[in-house]
């Protein structure tokens, strides 16, 4: 008895599971059909702030902030933020402001934070600080092309445009768990925005990058409304897209490290990730449960053998 439901529930799962994957085909499908936007003439881009907090030394973060230094746009400034003057990084920002003299840089220090999200705290803070109305938002651990921010910002010359996001792929910084973590970004954190994105369109954005005007910030509240969020991306992109406006998911792909090496940090964040899900999306958080195929395989398995069907379980593992 235990056995013959244990194999429907593997059964099922593993249907739900295959239905998930052709979702994700079409999707994957759909986003590479609708092709890039065509970039548009330098003239015509607007000049932009680049927002990039900084907390501490991170593996590559050199290598990371000098993509942004690289850009081939007209006119752009970065702003870098941190807590303290004493911050490492900040180390790095004035070697790289010195090698690259012709692009603007601010760094702006915005103390302790004051309220739970300490990143947003900063950006506040930062804020401030901008010389240009576009602003792309964009973490520490991301490394980006020369094209990144020409390809960011032309869909926002659309009025009916009011953020862009990008997707991104995992890049480990060492280590099996940082490996690991580094292919969930690149699979299963894509899988799922594509899918969401082929089935009501884009209404969150991607933390890593964020493009967008001052004024349709300010008109969901600004940075204030979203510093006591976890998942700030996400209710920064719900917002703008409630609000009226486009989401957009750009074409331009961006590398992403994974900087959790341990199991510990890597845990940590993958729970970190899920608790942000539940309470920003809670009925795709319930459905996940139905798209991991290996735990439905396993239980397949093991109804096999009770049931004195061990092919039959390897097959449903197989599956």
């Amino acid at each position: 008895m235990v056995g013959s439901v244990l194999m429907w529930v593997a059964v099922a799962g593993l249907v739900t599971c295959s239905i998930f994957l052709f979702l994700v085909l079409l999707g994957a499908w759909r986003f590479r059909r609708a092709g890039r936007t065509a970039a548009a003439a330098p003239q015509s881009l607007p000049a932009a702030s680049v927002l990039k907090p900084v907390h501490g030394m991170e593996p590559h973060l050199q290598e990371n902030l000098e993509s942004f230094f690289r850009q081939d746009y007209p006119q752009y400034e970065i702003v870098f933020g941190a807590r303290h003057g004493d911050d490492p990084a900040l180390r790095v920002v004035d070697e790289l402001r010195r090698r690259y003299p012709q692009v603007p840089v601010r760094v702006v220090l915005a103390g302790e934070p004051q309220r739970p999200n300490a990143k947003v705290c900063t950006l506040e803070k930062m804020l401030a600080e901008v010389a240009h109305p576009y602003l792309v938002i964009s973490d520490s651990d991301v490394r980006v092309t020369p094209g990144y921010l020409r390809e960011v910002m032309t869909p926002l010359l659309d009025e009916r445009v009011g953020l862009v996001t990008c997707l991104y792929r995992g890049v480990p910084a060492g280590g099996l768990w940082s490996r690991l973590e580094a292919l969930g970004m690149s699979v299963e954190m894509a899988s799922g925005v594509l899918v969401a994105n082929l089935m009501e369109g884009m209404r969150f954005a991607l933390g890593p990058t964020m493009a967008l005007r001052k004024d349709r910030l300010a008109e969901v509240g600004g940075f204030e409304a979203l510093a006591d969020y976890c998942a700030d991306d996400y209710v920064l992109g719900h917002r703008i897209h409630a609000a009226g406006h486009q989401v957009v998911l750009s074409h331009h792909a961006i590398d992403h490290f994974s900087l959790n090496t341990s199991l510990a940090g890597s845990l940590a964040h993958q729970a970190r990730w899920m608790k942000s899900t539940r309470y920003s999306r809670p009925r795709g958080h319930l459905g996940t449960g139905l798209t991991f195929a290996m735990p439905f395989g396993i239980l397949g398995l093991v109804a096999g053998i009770l049931l004195g069907h061990t092919l039959l379980g390897a097959a449903v593992l197989g599956v």
